[in-house]
């Protein structure tokens, strides 16, 4: 820390704990602990139960979430794909089309998901590309919201990235193909596990476009909580909420660890 004295490193840790608490942490714990009990009492749930895990990780919710899995990893997919693509493309381009390019990525953020659905749904109701009332629809949409975060953090590390490893493997007779694969991807394998990472959150976490888009038979869990909790079920919503969070929790450590290894190479 850049504060010396122990006076303010105590006040500097007060402020962040006034603040870490009720934005952040406190409304986590209270859906934790509604999804434990059957009601409330005064400002607290009580009546502890384990009865809501139950139906929150069988049944419909059980496929919701294999549902979700499913969608996040195959957007994610695409996207570091995508992204990968066009930063290694952007950066061999001037500065003029390179921000051009980049705008074009970043444009689904500059809306609101509800509208890049609306616009998803639009463009794939109608032949030649019919996706309308498929698992696919709901997949591309993912994938273009997610896309400019994977663009985005491998053009930041592309700048970073030190263009001696390329420039001597090409010196000793490497391909272009070969100085790709062997030396510029493995270089950014941190930061894309980072992006590939963020982008399964991301995904997992997307509710507004995927409610214009979800057919029937592939209904993603947030979704289900959403539905659940519009209906009056609170408790059984929490837990789960709580499911959801877990399983991103777990695929993002993995993934965390795979980076932590990937640096260390």
């Amino acid at each position: 820390m850049l504060v010396h004295s122990r006076g303010a490193r105590w006040a500097v840790w007060a402020l962040f704990l006034l603040l870490f608490l009720p934005l952040f942490a406190l409304p986590l714990l209270v859906v934790l602990g509604a999804s434990f009990a059957t009601h409330w009492s005064g400002v607290l749930p009580s009546g502890p139960t384990t009865a809501h895990y139950a139906a929150a990780t069988r049944g419909e919710a059980l496929q919701a979430l294999t549902t979700s899995l499913v969608t996040a990893v195959a957007a994610s997919l695409l996207a570091l794909t995508a992204g990968t693509w066009a930063a290694l493309a952007a950066a061999e381009l001037g500065k003029r089309r390179r921000k051009a390019l980049d705008a074009l990525f970043v444009l689904p953020l500059a809306v609101p998901s509800v509208v890049v659905g609306l616009a998803t749904l639009v463009a794939f109701s109608q032949p030649p590309i019919l996706l309308n009332g498929t698992r696919w629809i709901v997949i591309v949409a993912h994938t273009v919201l997610v896309t400019a975060f994977a663009h985005q953090s491998v053009s930041a590390a592309l700048t970073r990235l030190d263009p001696g490893y390329a420039q001597a493997a090409a010196s000793l007779g490497a391909s272009p193909a070969y100085v790709l694969w062997r030396v510029r991807l493995p270089l950014l394998l941190p930061s894309l596990t980072a992006a590939a990472g963020l982008c399964f959150a991301l995904s997992m976490g997307e509710l507004s476009a995927t409610m214009m888009l979800y057919p029937p038979d592939w209904t993603p869990l947030p979704v289900l909580i959403y539905a659940a909790t519009d209906r009056g079920a609170l408790f059984t919503g929490s837990a789960v909420a709580v499911v959801l969070m877990t399983a991103t929790l777990l695929v993002l450590l993995a993934v965390s660890r795979i980076r932590t290894r990937a640096s260390y190479r």
